[in-house]
């Protein structure tokens, strides 16, 4: 194993972080006690519900964009019913 320079010097100055460094690092959800993550609003999700859905990127209008996020927190499955619904009577060929 490599070893790593410490983060601090002896006076306790933080040195600049390399890119070594950050690859190292791992999400505050894995190493903080959940009592912490709470206090911080740091919130854990829970399995997801069946259906699973799949992560995608897709490119959408700004005007659709902008509708959609307007309508607050949730817009992302409300994209996804209005293509459900969409289907229920269009083919996408």
């Amino acid at each position: 194993m490599n070893k790593r320079a410490p983060l601090t010097d002896q006076s306790g100055e933080v040195r600049e972080l390399t890119k070594e460094d950050l690859r190292h690092f791992k999400p505050a959800a894995e190493v903080l006690p959940p009592d912490l993550l709470r206090t911080m609003g740091i919130k854990a999700r829970g399995p997801q519900k069946a259906p699973t859905k799949q992560a995608t990127t897709i490119r959408l209008s700004p005007e659709v964009m902008e509708a959609f996020k307007a309508t607050g927190a949730g817009w992302q499955t409300r994209i996804d019913a209005a293509l459900k619904d969409w289907l229920r009577t269009h083919s996408p060929v």
